[in-house]
């Protein structure tokens, strides 16, 4: 273990955060979501919840400051999404900004471009976000 960095992010999980780069995204998925399908670097989290991965993310993350840096999934029509989540995922991030909500293929696509897709214990439904990488500020 580290200090400083929480037990949820894993040694696997840290590397592929150091590894990004400035406009990379990463998904943090529900635990139905098709990772494996979309991308080819998958990080199981199973059993950790998404807001837990998030929480233990953000102090080691820049969150892009040129672009919407937090993406979430719209509902499929005739379908509602829980406002909870998107409310423990801010709280999580420390987030008040833009999210912004993409239809579920437009999603996929984004996936499958994405850095890399982290699997987690997250069990509702549209609990996927994808979060992009800013530029750490100097001091």
């Amino acid at each position: 273990m580290l200090k400083g960095i929480s037990p949820a992010v894993s040694p696997e999980l840290l590397k592929t955060l150091a590894e990004m780069g400035h406009g990379d995204e990463i998904v943090f998925s529900d635990a139905h979501f098709p990772g494996h399908t979309f991308n080819s670097r998958v990080i199981r989290a199973d059993g950790v919840s998404a807001e837990a991965l998030l929480q233990g993310v953000i102090p080691l993350f820049e969150l892009d400051a040129y672009a919407t840096p937090v993406v979430m999934m719209q509902a499929v029509p005739g379908d509602t999404l829980d406002p909870e989540v998107e409310t423990a995922y801010r709280a999580a991030l420390r987030y008040e900004g833009e999210i912004e909500r993409v239809e579920r293929f437009a999603f996929y696509e984004r996936a499958k471009k994405a850095y890399a897709v982290v699997i987690t214990g997250q069990t509702a439904k549209y609990g996927n976000v994808i979060l992009k990488k800013g530029v750490t500020p100097l001091g």
